[in-house]
């Protein structure tokens, strides 16, 4: 699908409850498994990054946290549901980095730990039909990521859903396993999501830095996707 087709909505119960989203489409990206330019700038920002980082940093800061009074809300325990950012910083602060996947991965992760929102990413070719941020009414698809088998997925919680009732991301805290980029993956559609603790102008801020990096390592032409 071109990205002058394919289209984001968000439903008024998700804003509702203080979801916040920047979203984009990028056509034409060259992954690859590393850039050595990156790996210095991702050492030196994760430096940056663990100067002040610790379990109490983690509990206390007010983005997190804004994520898990979302949980909260929906009723879903955030001991089981942990937001993607604060599994990424607790990831760093125990061992000192992040995995090494692929090149877009490793960039929206490691925006995601400089800034502590939720990044995600999907393979554009693999989304079937336009994407919409909405409640959940438990008849949806969800294959998470690295997962064997579907799983249930539960009435009531915000997802990220293609026009086939496929689930690409369960809250901010799972992504599917049909659509996680690849080395092949030439297009892409990145969501940068926030919550009632975030101004709009961070997530702008932090998408333009993602969508910078990508250019920068990756090339592409990108399009911003009105909501």
């Amino acid at each position: 699908m071109h990205f002058d087709q394919f289209r984001f909505g968000i439903t008024d119960a998700a804003q509702a409850l203080g979801l916040k989203v920047v979203c984009f489409v990028i056509e034409g990206v060259r992954n690859q498994h590393t850039h050595p330019e990156f790996e210095t700038l991702k050492t030196q920002t994760l430096a940056q990054v663990s100067k002040n980082l610790s379990s109490e940093a983690i509990q206390a800061d007010s983005i997190l946290s804004g994520f898990r009074v979302l949980h909260d809300v929906i009723g879903r325990s955030n001991r089981k549901n942990v937001a993607s950012p604060e599994s990424l910083l607790k990831l760093v602060l125990q061992t000192g980095g992040l995995p090494q996947v692929n090149l877009l991965v490793d960039i929206y992760n490691l925006v995601s730990v400089k800034t502590r929102l939720s990044l995600g990413a999907h393979d554009l070719r693999a989304i079937n039909g336009n994407v919409q941020l909405r409640l959940t009414d438990g008849s949806e698809t969800f294959w998470p990521m690295g997962s064997d088998k579907p799983k249930v997925v539960s009435p009531g919680e915000y997802a990220y859903i293609d026009d086939a009732h496929n689930v690409l991301c369960r809250l901010e805290v799972r992504q599917c396993e049909k659509t996680k980029i690849a080395l092949d993956t030439t297009d892409g559609f990145f969501i940068v999501q926030g919550n009632t603790r975030t101004e709009e102008a961070y997530l702008h801020e932090a998408a333009n830095e993602l969508l910078a990096l990508i250019k920068r390592f990756c090339g592409g032409q990108a399009h911003m996707l009105a909501q």
